[in-house]
């Protein structure tokens, strides 16, 4: 009875259609170069859709001048260049975005009768998560040239958060050919894709520890270099009230393209080295001044990381110092270690921020990493071509972000 009521469907469908590609224009259709295009016949090809494969017929147009052809039906349903309506390619873009491809071409036989191959959904996949980056590139244009508001204006944002990170996603071996990695032959597996997300706090749990705000929580990302992701990410925090807020912090690990990103894009902003990474020098610290010393390790651990607690980085550098080896050229890693204890201080006073009611962990990014990115890219056996992995990481910010249908919307206007 299903199977009859969707044939029924479907031929209701084609129905409907039946005046959509055919039939007297009232504007001329025009051709890339400008010139008015004539029709030279009508055309069927069979249409993919949720209840069943309906055929539909539509004008051709072709050019006198450059020859170009366009089928203006197909483009007022939006299914030029494919066979699949929006309603089976949304479908299986949500599960593409989460579970691999094989597995969304058997949902979508087991749950909507629908058959593809898994390369069918990996081109689907794929090509609406291309579709998404391009709509949103085109809105970070308009945000990253955006005028603040005026001093005036009121904030009425409490606090917002930006936190960003890496994470290193498995690829074919054309993507990585020639690049340095961390493989035992110095050859690199993986790519970095960088991750970002803007959230807002605006209250505190019952001992004064700051909470999140739910469904706050916004991501994007890529596999490129620092600087076009900072653009994305400044973007993002624009238009999640960057101009807005009364507070604004960066949360990231020490990295150096974490910090020189904060500070080209949010120079303003209140940058704190996450206190975790920042306990894991202080581990590194203490195995390079102590070596095999398993009880003088694990005292210092225990003392400099309660100091790191109360901010108190120049109590944890004056007595590195006095433990450091006579010589210059001794103990470099140690040396190292306590370069960046000085070089940082300033985004380790954790005392000072906790009582400004500021997080001090940027776990909410480092959860991120495995679930936007880890879940999806880093399953058993995969391995991505970078267009392909950027897709899928555009398909999965978007769907997370709770902009799914944002991107439908706007695509059906």
């Amino acid at each position: 009875m299903r199977q009859a009521v969707l044939q029924a469907g479907a031929h209701v469908l084609e129905t409907l259609l039946g005046e959509v590609g055919v039939g007297r224009r009232e504007e001329p259709v025009r051709c890339r170069c400008g010139t008015v295009m004539c029709s030279i016949g009508v055309r069927e090809k069979g249409v993919q859709t949720l209840l069943g494969t309906i055929r539909f017929a539509r004008s051709l147009y072709r050019c006198p001048d450059c020859r170009e052809t366009r089928f203006p039906g197909d483009e007022e349903l939006g299914i030029e260049h494919t066979s699949r309506s929006p309603g089976v390619q949304r479908q299986v873009a949500r599960l593409g975005a989460k579970e691999p491809f094989r597995e969304v071409a058997q949902d979508m036989q087991e749950l909507a009768g629908v058959g593809l191959s898994r390369k069918d959904a990996e081109r689907v996949s794929e090509g609406i998560g291309e579709a998404m980056e391009t709509w949103q590139e085109s809105e970070r244009m308009a945000l990253r040239f955006a005028e603040p508001p005026p001093p005036e204006a009121p904030n009425t944002i409490e606090t917002l958060y930006i936190e960003f990170d890496g994470t290193g996603v498995p690829m074919v071996a054309h993507e990585v050919a020639g690049r340095k990695g961390k493989q035992a032959d110095g050859s690199a597996r993986t790519r970095e894709a960088k991750l970002g997300c803007v959230f807002t706090q605006t209250g505190f749990d019952d001992q004064g520890r700051p909470v999140r705000d739910p469904q706050t929580t916004t991501f994007v990302g890529a596999i490129e270099s620092a600087e076009p992701f900072g653009r994305r990410l400044y973007a993002e925090a624009v238009r999640r009230g960057l101009f807005e807020a009364k507070r604004v912090v960066c949360l990231g690990d020490g990295a150096q393209w974490v910090k020189n990103l904060a500070g080209v894009h949010f120079g303003h902003a209140q940058f704190i080295i996450d206190f975790y990474h920042a306990c894991e020098h202080v581990g590194d610290l203490c195995r390079a001044l102590f070596d095999r010393d398993l009880k003088r390790f694990n005292r210092y651990r225990d003392r400099w990381v309660h100091a790191l607690e109360e901010g108190d980085i120049e109590g944890i550098l004056e007595q590195a110092r006095r433990l450091l080896p006579k010589d210059p050229k001794a103990g470099k890693d140690a040396r190292t270690q306590i370069g960046y204890f000085e070089k940082n201080k300033q985004h380790m006073r954790y005392a000072a921020f906790r009582k400004q009611g500021y997080f001090i962990g940027s776990g909410v990014i480092e959860a991120g990493c495995k679930t936007v990115i880890g879940q999806r890219l880093k399953q058993s056996a995969m391995e991505w071509t970078l267009a392909g992995a950027n897709a899928i990481i555009a398909l999965r910010c978007t769907t997370l972000s709770n902009r799914f249908e944002d991107y439908w919307e706007q695509r059906a206007a």
